[in-house]
Order: C-alpha cells, then sequence, then structure tokens
C-alpha cells in the first residue's frame, strides 16, 4: 500500500472520530462479555485507567485549549469577538438548555441519587459533531463554523465546571501556588523564544499536573493554562538564523504534530472509559439522554434566536432550521461527557449509578444517523 494511500486512510480515520467509535463499539462489546475481566483491567484505580484519564487527557485537553487559543487570534471564528456573539449566546443555551432538562426529569420522575451528574448533557463532541455537521451541511456551509465555534467554547466552560465542580476531594489550595510558578516558567520560556514545544510541555507542564493532583483538582487539565503561553510567532532577532526562525508557529507545531497520536490514542480512552453493562439502564441514562437530545438543540435555538432579533446576527447563509438542526448536533457529547462521568461518580458504591450515566452519553451518538437522516429527507422533499 503507497504512503498516499496510508495517509488518506489516516485522515478518514481521523475526520470520522473512527479510533474513538472503534474504542466505544470494544469497550461495550468487552463490558456486556465479561463485566469482572474489564473491571479488573480498566477500572477506577487501574494502571491504564490512570494513564487514560490522568495522563492522555492531559493531551487531549492540551488540544482543546489550542483551538480556543488559535480561535482567539486573528483570521479565528472567535476574532473579531462581534463574529462570535451569536455563537456565544446559543452555546449559553446549549449550557443551561441540558442542565434545565435534566433536573426537569428528576423533578417530574422523583428519581434521585445521581443529581451530581448535571455536567454531563453539557458536553459536546468536537470531531464527531463537526464531521456529522460537514456531512448535513457541507464544508462550507458557515453552520459548520458556527457548530465548530459553540464546541470549542462548550469543551471550554466544559473544563472550567470539571475544576470547580468536580474537585477529587478536599482542595488544597496552597499547591495552587505551582500552578502560578508553571505559568511563570511558560511566560519566561515564550519571553525567550523558545521554539520546541517540548519544553513547555515537560517543565511548565510537568509542574501544573502535580499542582493539580495534590491541590486535589482533576490533573487532566495542567495544560489548560500553559498551552495559550505557545507562541505563534517568534519574536525577530538579529542574527539571519534567528530571524529566518522567527516565523516558527509553537502553537500550530504543537496541533499539528500531536493530533493524529492523541486521535488514535482516543482508542484507549473510549476502551477504558465506555465500557457500560446495558443492564445498568435506568434514570441517570435517560435524564442525560434526554437533557442531550432535547434540552441542547432548545438551548441552541431558543437563546440563539432572541440573540439575533436582539441584533446579534447569525451567520449570513444560515436560517432558522439550520440553527435548529446545528443544536441537534451539539447534542453529541461522547469524550468529554464520558470523561465527566467518571470524575462525577466517583467510588464503589457509585459504579452502577455511573455506568448508567456514561449509557446516556453514549446513546447520544444515535443522534448522528437521524440528523443525517432528517438532512436525506428534506433534500428529496419538493
Amino acid at each position: 500500500m503507497s504512503s498516499q494511500s496510508n495517509t488518506k486512510i489516516i485522515a478518514t480515520m481521523k475526520a470520522f472520530s473512527i479510533p474513538l467509535l472503534l474504542g466505544v463499539a470494544t469497550a461495550l462489546v468487552w463490558a456486556n462479555i465479561a463485566p469482572e475481566n474489564y473491571s479488573e483491567l480498566f477500572g477506577r484505580g487501574t494502571t491504564l485507567h490512570f494513564i487514560s484519564n490522568d495522563v492522555f487527557m492531559v493531551f487531549f485537553f492540551g488540544l482543546a485549549a489550542a483551538d480556543i487559543t488559535r480561535s482567539a487570534l486573528p483570521g479565528g471564528s472567535l476574532y473579531p469577538p462581534s463574529r462570535a456573539i451569536n455563537p456565544l449566546f446559543a452555546t449559553l443555551g446549549g449550557i443551561l438548555g441540558p442542565v434545565a432538562v435534566f433536573f426537569l426529569y428528576i423533578y417530574c420522575t422523583g428519581a434521585t441519587g445521581f443529581e451530581q451528574g448535571w455536567a454531563i448533557p453539557t458536553a459536546t463532541d468536537i470531531a464527531i459533531a463537526w464531521a456529522i455537521a460537514r456531512l448535513a451541511f457541507g464544508n462550507t456551509h458557515p453552520a459548520v463554523s458556527f457548530l465548530l465555534l459553540l464546541a470549542i467554547v462548550d469543551d471550554a466552560i466544559g473544563l472550567v465546571i470539571i475544576a470547580v465542580f468536580y474537585p477529587d476531594g478536599n482542595i488544597q489550595p496552597y499547591y495552587l501556588l505551582l500552578l502560578i510558578v508553571a505559568i511563570a516558567i511558560a511566560w519566561l520560556l515564550r519571553r525567550n523564544n523558545v521554539s520546541n514545544y517540548w519544553f513547555y510541555l515537560i517543565l511548565p507542564g510537568s509542574i501544573s499536573w502535580i499542582g493539580l493532583y495534590l491541590s486535589h483538582l482533576h490533573p487532566a487539565l495542567a495544560l489548560v493554562p500553559i498551552v495559550p503561553f505557545m507562541p505563534t510567532k517568534l519574536k525577530p532577532r538579529k542574527t539571519t538564523e534567528a530571524t529566518e526562525s522567527s516565523n516558527i508557529n509553537v502553537l500550530h507545531l504543537f496541533e499539528e504534530n500531536l493530533r493524529v497520536p492523541i486521535e488514535f490514542g482516543l482508542f484507549i480512552f473510549a476502551l477504558v472509559n465506555a465500557g457500560a453493562p446495558i443492564s445498568n439502564i435506568g434514570h441517570p441514562t435517560w435524564a442525560i439522554l434526554i437533557a442531550l437530545c432535547l434540552g441542547k438543540p432548545l438551548g441552541v435555538f431558543i437563546i440563539g434566536f432572541f440573540a439575533d432579533k436582539v441584533g446579534f446576527r447569525i451567520p449570513e447563509g444560515m436560517s432558522y432550521k439550520n440553527l435548529l438542526l446545528t443544536g441537534f448536533i451539539s447534542g453529541i457529547g461522547l469524550t468529554v461527557a464520558l470523561f465527566i462521568s467518571d470524575v462525577a461518580f466517583r467510588g464503589e458504591t457509585s459504579n452502577v449509578v455511573g455506568n448508567s450515566a456514561k449509557m446516556g452519553a453514549l446513546l447520544s451518538l444515535l443522534i448522528a444517523p437521524i440528523v443525517l437522516i432528517v438532512v436525506k429527507l428534506r433534500k428529496k422533499s419538493p
């Protein structure tokens, strides 16, 4: 097989999150055929669980931070801020809508014991939602950029929610001083034109990880305050060699070099986190699934609609039907939703509830084929 064919296969697998979906399928089959073996290998407290959720996810959220940073730069979807106002309002709706529906479900059914999972349906899976949006609208449709911006900001809010609402035990705030040290080192690296992103990952990144771990905040967020310091263009110096290197975009190199390994690493993340016995389907499943399938699109549409009416226009070429469809696509919550499920339900007594919550996040994948069928039927209708 030629290298060109290999490149095309890798690009296709990355574009449609094939490793992540394969990991989900493998985990579900494994957890339902051999649940004890699955739990022994991948359960909370195992080496693979630690590597996946406390180490690998550091780089995943680092890429999310890079996406947010790049979007805020000139030419990005968050720049100038006026372009992003309607999607930002819609994102707010996409957070509040599912939370409201989640608690409405609890109120109407009287089911309790899983209230701490309220943040799970606020998440949107960037990669899968973006792929479905491109299939539904076409690559150049403004709704695709709208959804990408919504998903990026959604993940940014998700990072804040994880840090603030899901600490691992009592917070030890004095260890957070290590984060200040890490940020200072990252600033010094940037100021001194350090062009190798590994210096940012190993030096301040490691200190940030230790500070978060010891303070009982989730260490997966370690690179979030570090990545924005990676230069997008080094300052030119006097020598010819240094002047030539001034065009190096360290942030871009970080994204370019790590995105493919991280996309394929999501197979392991899904294998470790998506293994939920189908027998655990229950109230947490339905609360989260309904919040994603109903709360997300309603929140995105209602807030986006009213923002448009008061003058913060949706992108030119995008209709209200597109806005509603975008809301439904944003209800696909997988990667970050699974991660929040894991941190929301800790401890042996929470395994059944946590697995039930994960099933809600996993079943949100059904939104994808439903959206594509609706789009196909709309195109066929006169």
